[in-house]
């Protein structure tokens, strides 16, 4: 299938999938005009960058632990600790988070005006 096909079946855009392509998370044929050709079970590998990519993995993660998640034959112990790696991090960011959330919470409280103090 053609890029623009790819892209339709996937929800993809264009520009991510040959994004997907530069990283060497996805591949293609190319034809005699140079139009990239990819075979059917890239819908399913597209599907399943996004949904890492949704997870908050970068790229470059994605391409080391892309093998083993694809292809149920050769997961390991190592791709459970590298996701569990990917997992603090993101609980991490999560709790860093809800401590800017309290705090401009509380800047927001504090110099609120107050409907009688307008009047």
């Amino acid at each position: 299938m053609r890029i623009g096909e790819l892209s339709a079946a996937t929800g993809a855009s264009a520009r991510s999938l040959r994004y997907y392509e530069e990283q060497g998370l996805l591949s293609s044929e190319r034809g005699t005009g140079g139009q990239r050709h990819y075979a059917p079970p890239a819908t399913e590998r597209v599907e399943l960058i996004r949904t890492l990519l949704a997870a908050g993995l970068s790229t470059a993660t994605i391409r080391d632990v892309l093998p083993c998640v694809a292809d149920e034959a050769i997961r390991t112990p190592w791709l459970a600790a590298r996701l569990g790696e990917e997992l603090r991090r993101v609980e991490k960011q999560m709790a860093e988070l809800r401590r800017t959330r309290d705090i401009l919470a509380g800047l927001v409280d504090r110099y609120a005006v107050s409907e009688q103090e307008r009047r």
